[in-house]
């Protein structure tokens, strides 16, 4: 019924969403056809639900051949391969809208486990591998909220930034996917949404461990 429910409002809601983020919309992908490459979107494998393959939306932050050039897959604070109107729209979160189009078809819910490009995905354990996406990938998620400073986390680690993401953070992230399963409800999937506005004005607060007292904590 959780989840019957759950697609019902995800319809209802990405519709509602594709008509009022119109107007936003339009300003946004003619700024990006008029600068840097001229790209507005920027479609690229993830994985889903039961570890199926599906392209996600994002708007174009990044020069085109950003994958070899720099870290590769890993984007760092102050990231050189981002466009300057690139980087607005990812410190604002708004290169994420468009994937309200991935809900509408069934790929994504608005909350769930952030879906992971395959190569970092092959970075999980097996058995972590049989669990992470036992719920439908989402749009925010409790893995994004923890990590919102990811970037930071990267750029200020004295490891390079593969064996960063590979050793500290993924297991983490996998842990706290792991939890959201466990503590699927309409409560936690609002408190999430509640919190990831929340985190956009107050970033540095720690109030998903007050909302969450039963999250693993962040030791780093």
């Amino acid at each position: 019924m959780y989840k019957f429910i759950k697609r019902f409002f995800d319809l209802l809601f990405s519709f509602l969403a594709l008509v009022v983020l119109l107007p936003v919309f339009i300003p946004i992908i003619l700024l990006l056809v008029l600068t840097g490459e001229h790209e507005v979107f920027f479609l690229q494998e993830r994985v889903g639900y039961k570890n199926t393959i599906f392209k996600i939306w994002k708007f174009a932050t990044m020069l085109k051949n950003s994958p070899n050039m720099g870290h590769g897959d890993m984007t760092v604070r102050k990231d050189p391969r981002i466009t300057a109107v690139g980087r607005f729209l990812r410190q604002s979160k708004i290169n994420e809208l468009p994937q309200v189009i991935n809900i509408l078809t069934g790929d994504m819910s608005f909350v769930g486990p952030r879906p992971l490009m395959k190569v970092g995905f092959d970075r999980y354990s097996d058995e972590m591998k049989s669990k992470v996406y036992n719920a439908q990938p989402g749009l925010t998620g409790i893995g994004s909220i923890v990590f919102r400073d990811e970037e930071l986390i990267i750029t200020q680690s004295k490891l390079p930034p593969q064996e960063c993401y590979r050793d500290i953070i993924l297991p983490y992230k996998g842990a706290l996917e792991v939890w959201y399963q466990q503590h699927q409800t309409f409560y936690t999937d609002f408190m999430i949404l509640f919190l990831t506005a929340w985190y956009v004005v107050f970033p540095k607060s720690n109030l998903v461990y007050k909302v969450f007292p039963s999250l693993p904590k962040r030791s780093f």
